[in-house]
């Protein structure tokens, strides 16, 4: 029998703060990324997503909660350290966190000026006050000022003047020498080198990179790998369901940040354009796994935006319906999220939050699914699901909606 398990994840978007933001982030207690979205905009339309019941979750009064609604429903907690897209994503996959190091990058800047320049590279500091690397005049190595301290670094680079596999390498070699969370190697076309040292900042708390949004590196030609520590795929749910000969599809972020050899990968930040492709991946995949990240919800809550982050859930609301018609009675569909960014918080890091859950089968009775212990029970379930073997982490909740 051909099943399907469909995957949407809105990135970041948090249903409250988890009990222990006090020890890891504590200038997240008192976030919640959706609800405090309905109180910034309470004339946000989602009625598809009402309709399945995410105010079961959310439990606002600007959202509908009706009787019949059609999703099984819970919360999952995040056992990954922090607030983090591709730990959260990789741990929604069946990853088991690992524990990594904490360290801005001047620590390790002078280790890994070396080992490029051991590779042949030319590399420089070229402002003494702002801790960051030039290599060969165009690629900029430096801290993620977009996340949480310490967690990762950038390798961004103007593609119009260097290959992106030349930047993985660099990428690569930078991830050899250091042992934070993520390296990540990214680069976009019509942007200068010069444009892009003049998007170099210094974060409040010292960390300094280059502002990915102002740089213009996601406009156009927007390439990206992302290089993790301690992570292997081969007991996360896409590469099981490839061993087992079954169809993958991962699109927008979720092929940035997830590897799954012989996936087919649709990249892509625009809202609409992962929203089409899902559907189309629906028309292709007979039996397997379509794992889709919407990532314009994060952006939004990076900017502090909650009208943009609101137009961004309504955009993917309007698109659910056809999704659901196309769906079939074999066919899982599972909503979440990988942490929390309430744009509403005072800071415009990702927040430490649990995410909501929403389960759909047609023809399938609606159930509580509880607030569960992490990310991975996503994968879990579906691993169950297509009668694949286990993820490495994670607990089904399948025994609940059969």
């Amino acid at each position: 029998m051909k099943k399907r398990v469909i995957i949407i994840i809105l990135d970041s978007l948090g249903v409250g703060y988890m009990e222990d933001a006090k020890y890891y982030h504590p200038q997240d207690i008192g976030a919640n990324t959706f609800y405090h979205i309905m109180d910034a905009v309470p004339s946000i339309q989602i009625p598809a997503l009402e309709k399945l019941g995410i105010n079961k979750i959310v439990n606002h009064p600007a959202l509908k909660t009706g009787e019949n609604q059609l999703a099984s429903y819970g919360c999952l907690n995040l056992m990954h350290n922090g607030a983090d897209s591709f730990e959260g994503h990789n741990e929604i996959m069946g990853s088991k966190p690992k524990k990594t190091y904490l360290a801005p990058f001047i620590d390790n800047m002078e280790e890994v000026k070396r080992a490029l320049e051991k590779e042949g590279y030319n590399v420089r500091i070229p402002d003494a006050n702002l801790a960051y690397l030039l290599v060969d005049d165009l690629v900029i190595v430096a801290d993620n000022i977009e996340t949480d301290f310490g967690q990762i670094y950038n390798v961004t680079a103007p593609l119009d003047y260097i290959s992106f596999e030349e930047v993985l390498r660099i990428g690569q070699c930078v991830r050899k020498q250091v042992k934070v969370n993520r390296v990540i190697a990214l680069g976009g076309e019509n942007v200068t080198p010069q444009h892009l040292r003049k998007s170099v900042e210094r974060r409040e708390d010292g960390l300094v990179g280059v502002n990915s949004p102002k740089s213009n590196i996601y406009k156009q030609g927007y390439q990206v790998r992302h290089l993790g520590y301690g992570i292997s795929p081969e007991y996360q749910l896409p590469t099981l369901a490839k061993k087992a000969g079954l169809d993958v599809s991962l699109v927008g972020k979720m092929q940035d940040v997830i590897y799954c050899e012989g996936a087919t990968k649709l990249p892509g930040v625009d809202t609409e354009q992962v929203m089409k492709e899902i559907i189309n991946e629906m028309d292709h995949v007979q039996h397997g796994v379509i794992a889709a990240t919407i990532q314009e919800t994060d952006l939004a809550g990076h900017a502090q935006n909650p009208e943009r982050y609101a137009d961004r859930i309504e955009l993917v609301d309007r698109y659910l319906p056809e999704i659901i018609e196309k769906m079939t009675e074999q066919d899982l569909l599972i909503l979440s999220a990988d942490h929390g960014n309430d744009p509403t918080i005072g800071h415009n890091q990702h927040t430490r939050e649990k995410t909501y859950l929403l389960a759909y089968q047609k023809q399938k009775e609606p159930k509580y699914l509880g607030e569960r212990e992490t990310l991975s029970d996503i994968a879990a379930t579906g691993a169950a699901y297509l009668g694949l073997d286990r993820t490495e982490n994670g607990t089904s909740f399948l025994p609940l909606i059969k």
